[in-house]
């Protein structure tokens, strides 16, 4: 901890000269060395602590600017070296500023009272009325989001999970906020109970409330240009910009928000992308990439996925309300103008094609396009493994995997073909020859689950499931050996 003197009667007054002032000059502690040459137009309330400014930031253009403090009203704040502070048009409350720190044109900072930072949010997830609830924190991962909001049929597994995340929250509460060292905070208007992790950059930003953002040297946080942002967590090497809207959400590591993409209630894992349209209720696991204005994820799980153009799903049947969910299993695409109703379960790498309201389960007939014809579902079961798409996403995945901090909070599984996808291949050919026996080999259409699987498909569907199936164990014994 660095040591703090009283200032002396010399430099009172010099500071006054500078147009400076305090409730109590007792209170202001300054660093041996300080000099205050570089402190003009400021005023002084509470416990402030202040370091040495000595040092030039040389910004773009060729500018160059000394640290220093000017117009400013700081109160119960703690400055470290080499900070610039100028033109707070409010004030700047109960905050620790770190190193070498370039805050310029805000309107207010300040922590009011006790905060958690975000930890400890309530996000409804998955089921818009309650029920599914995730309490986000900063070590959140998909896995344990993923246990937290699925396994309620386990009472006491969620308590004691919900235990860990209480610990945490009260671990990490305080009255007192903090801006990590060498962050950059231009032009942004009001600041509210958000801690600010070491080497973030918040440009244009309007509103940011109640809330951590958890930058570090390795993979820095950029937020941008009119973004809103409540009750949130935002991890490591992500960017948010462009007008985008966030309330009570959490948002993983190195994804990208940008395009005035809104989102409510909704958790994003790793290397997600959400441009231009919407989020409700979203369980957005690794990689769920949604690009496109008309395009709304809501009340579902999905990871791996692209979102075609104009996607979307309805949560509610206009009965009971938005209690209905649904699950897209890793890996699935849906085209443009798709559509879900849910509930509804999606298997591993399908494609989803038109519109869709037969609730189907298809998760144990992975590798399918599901395609409306006439008002109904068609599979075509195990087709999609015949897709140079399916084996170039399997490629691609791993080599856009943006994180860079070394500190990873998802356990990510990348493999096309894992002991996960061949137990559904296994059970997808059971499926396929029980359909077989029932309805005979001759039959023209089978149905399952209300969808209509054609003669021609189920016997192709069959034939790519074994070849697969062979595939993958001779892959594992090679590997063995």
């Amino acid at each position: 901890m660095p040591s703090y003197r009283s200032l002396t009667e010399a430099e009172i007054l010099a500071l006054q000269q500078n147009g400076c002032s305090s409730t109590n000059w007792d209170a202001v502690r300054v660093k041996e060395g300080f000099l205050p040459d570089h402190i003009r137009h400021t005023q002084f309330s509470g416990q402030i602590e202040l370091g040495l400014f000595e040092k030039e930031f040389a910004l773009a253009g060729g500018l160059k600017k000394h640290a220093g403090i000017n117009h400013a009203v700081l109160h119960n704040c703690t400055v470290g070296d080499d900070v610039v502070i100028e033109n707070v048009q409010n004030y700047i409350a109960n905050y620790s500023i770190g190193d070498d720190c370039f805050i310029q044109n805000v309107d207010v900072i300040m922590v009011d009272g006790f905060t958690k930072f975000g930890n400890g949010v309530e996000v409804c997830v998955l089921n818009e009325t309650g029920g599914r609830e995730v309490h986000i924190n900063d070590k959140l991962s998909a896995h344990f989001a993923y246990i937290y909001s699925l396994y309620r049929h386990r009472p006491v597994l969620i308590e004691k999970m919900k235990a860990i995340i209480d610990f945490y929250c009260d671990k990490h509460a305080s009255d007192r906020g903090s801006i990590g060292d060498c962050c950059k905070i231009v032009n942004v208007g009001y600041i509210k109970n958000v801690r600010i992790g070491p080497h973030t950059k918040i440009t244009g930003t309007m509103k940011l409330k109640n809330g951590s953002i958890n930058s570090n040297e390795h993979d820095p946080v950029y937020i941008g240009r009119n973004v809103i942002a409540e009750d949130f967590i935002i991890s490591s090497g992500t960017t948010i910009d462009g007008g985008s809207f966030i309330t009570r959400c959490f948002v993983g590591q190195a994804c990208h928000i940008d395009h005035g993409y809104s989102a409510s209630d909704s958790l994003f894992f790793s290397n997600c992308q959400g441009e231009n349209g919407e989020a409700c209720a979203l369980f957005a696991g690794p990689y769920t990439v949604t690009h496109h204005k008309s395009t709304l994820l809501i009340a579902g799980m999905f990871s791996f996925m692209n979102a075609g153009s104009g996607s979307n799903q309805s949560n509610h049947m206009y009965k009971l309300g938005p209690i209905h969910q649904g699950i897209v299993e890793r890996g699935a695409k849906t085209t443009s103008n798709s559509y879900v109703m849910w509930p509804a379960k999606v298997g591993a790498f399908s494609l989803i094609l038109g519109r869709h309201i037969q609730h189907a389960d298809t998760s144990n007939l992975p590798f399918s396009y599901l395609v409306e014809k006439d008002n109904s579902t068609y599979i075509a079961p195990a087709v999609n493994l015949r897709s140079v798409g399916t084996i170039r996403d399997a490629k691609k995945w791993p080599e856009r995997d943006r994180r860079k901090d070394p500190d990873k909070l998802d356990c990510i599984n990348f493999n096309l073909l894992s002991p996960y996808t061949i137990q559904k291949v296994f059970a997808g050919v059971e499926i396929l020859r029980n359909l077989q026996a029932t309805a005979g080999e001759t039959s023209e259409i089978y149905t399952f689950q209300s969808c209509i699987i054609t003669n021609r498909a189920l016997k192709r569907g069959l034939d790519l499931y074994e070849i697969i199936i062979h595939k993958f164990l001779g892959n594992s014994l090679i590997k063995r050996l």
